[in-house]
């Protein structure tokens, strides 16, 4: 049975807001959305932070090459097995109070990564950051639908959106930048000063809902935990280990297929599974956790192959790479605040989804065409279209999603979105690198075997050794450059993979329900702006 509320910002218990129809009241909302944004975003910066930094954390913890991106992994890990026990957590201890004590955690423990001086601190030090900060994305979305009226939460969840898509953008700009002029740890220790600030300001007002100590299904987590785990290790390590030639590889891919079944299974016909199943009734919330698993596969594996490409293939430094990716972000800031005012004026949401899906794949499709040699501007024009099309898409799902759902159901509803974002991504990423390196080899075969004296009459290493180059050096001239065009065509065939992926989602928008309009005295009612 549920208890008292738990107590609200400075102590005071929650309490709806009957003047502007929000679930619960704070004393200053503009100031709250800062503190829940800023929460947000230092979570989604360290999922990519410190990617640029691992050559340099490698040096410092005396790791190898293979080992060190545990560092990545373990974060992973421990956030995608944290995050579905979000709900639970929030009505058995209060929303407040875990949102608080993650905020806190995701503080010492980034303190705690900075001052690692061996790998297995480190690892062990991400793991509780990474436990910390699985419970921010959901609680922050809750929070935001939660103190906003209905009129509001669109805009809301714009907001929300553009932390959760801009934050992988800016996350290697701002590593790269203070690995080059600090130090490594610094992209650790940048937490610290954000989190007290957010902290205090959660302290002061963030409101909770009412505490409801219900059953917790240990089988249950039990199960999806190890399936996650043994999921986002066979992804990991799949491709350094050659995939299933690799009797560790087999065990975890078995593992994780048993361990998910059962927890299906259990799903359905357990007495008190983990997930109400009451979620999966809701069309627009299952619909929407299929579109979160391309959503995270477009955008991560965009992310993840993007960066060496420019750096590798084009010869941009890191900095200017970070540079050229911020369009993105824009295209996404700009259309998600379109997508907000379209909603408000009772445009089909439907429509909007459709429209970014076909927008993102387009953009896609014309990343295939890219060449070795081309302008900077073509990254920019690409990266904003993509942005503009993924941000009509990640707003108007989650207002569609969430309108549908009652409000008791939000934090699980978001942990769901999250959880299947999150895999999404790591299957994307996983993918796209593994085809890369295949496709790579498979390029460089093709290619390799048509360079000969006869398809290239120009090319004359006898002539060349008479200028004082030597063989070798001919060879491995001609090497590279094979090299660099198996490369391009790999990264060509990925673009075209994610181009047909995200074209095959679209029909999804028809499993979609349009959520009621709000009706004429619900938008002329005063909004409460504090």
């Amino acid at each position: 049975m549920a208890t008292a509320a738990a107590p609200a910002g400075r102590g005071r218990p929650s309490a709806p807001a009957p003047q502007s129809g929000a679930a619960l009241h704070t004393s200053n909302r503009p100031l709250l959305t800062l503190g829940v944004m800023l929460a947000t975003i230092m979570q989604i910066l360290d999922s990519t932070i410190a990617n640029v930094a691992l050559p340099h954390m490698q040096t410092a913890l005396g790791a190898t090459a293979d080992t060190v991106t545990w560092v990545l992994t373990s974060y992973i890990v421990a956030s995608a097995i944290a995050i579905p026990i979000t709900g639970w957590l929030a009505d058995r201890i209060g929303s407040r109070n875990l949102f608080l004590w993650s905020v806190a955690g995701f503080v010492v423990s980034s303190a705690l990564c900075g001052m690692a001086n061996s790998l297995t601190e480190m690892v062990l030090f991400r793991v509780l950051q990474g436990v910390s900060a699985a419970f921010m994305n959901p609680l922050s979305q809750t929070v935001l639908l939660d103190i906003n009226p209905p009129e509001r939460q669109g805009k809301a969840m714009a907001v929300w959106g553009m932390g959760i898509m801009v934050g992988p953008i800016l996350g290697p700009v701002i590593g790269g930048w203070l690995t080059d002029n600090y130090n490594w740890r610094w992209v650790f220790y940048v937490n610290l000063p954000l989190g007290v600030f957010c902290y205090a300001v959660l302290w002061w007002l963030l409101p909770s809902r009412a505490v409801n100590k219900r059953h917790f299904d240990v089988f249950g987590f039990t199960l999806l935990a190890l399936g996650i785990a043994a999921l986002q290790l066979m992804l990991d390590r799949g491709q350094t280990e050659d995939w299933f030639s690799s009797a560790e590889v087999v065990v975890e891919a078995l593992v994780a297929f048993v361990a998910l079944w059962m927890f299906a299974v259990h799903l359905v016909i357990g007495r008190r599974p983990m997930f109400d199943r009451e979620l999966f009734r809701n069309r627009n919330l299952v619909t929407a956790v299929g579109f979160m698993l391309v959503v995270g596969l477009v955008m991560m594996a965009t992310m993840a192959l993007l960066p060496p490409l420019m750096q590798r293939i084009y010869g941009y430094p890191v900095l200017d790479t970070g540079l050229l990716l911020m369009p993105r972000g824009f295209g996404i800031v700009l259309s998600m605040f379109a997508a907000a005012q379209l909603q408000q004026r009772g445009f089909d949401p439907r429509i909007l989804v459709g429209v970014g899906f076909v927008v993102a794949a387009f953009s896609l499709w014309e990343m295939t065409t890219w060449t070795l040699v081309m302008e900077t501007h073509v990254f920019v024009i690409s990266g904003f279209v993509q942005g503009l099309g993924l941000g009509l898409v990640f707003m108007p799902l989650n207002g569609m999603a969430f309108a549908t759902l009652p409000p008791h159901y939000r934090t699980e509803g978001s942990s769901l979105m999250n959880l299947m974002r999150n895999i999404g991504a790591s299957v994307g990423i996983s993918a796209v690198t593994a085809l890369l390196a295949r496709n790579v080899q498979t390029a460089h075969a093709d290619i390799g075997a048509s360079v000969t004296s006869n398809t290239v009459s120009a090319f004359d290493p006898t002539m060349l050794q008479s200028y004082g180059m030597a063989a070798d050096t001919v060879m491995a001239m001609v090497d590279a450059e094979v090299n660099r065009q198996a490369a391009m065509i790999a990264y060509l065939d990925d673009f075209l993979m994610m181009a047909v992926v995200t074209a095959l989602s679209i029909p999804l928008v028809l499993f979609l329900k349009r959520p009621p309009r709000a009706s004429r005295a619900e938008k002329a009612a005063p909004v409460d702006l504090h």
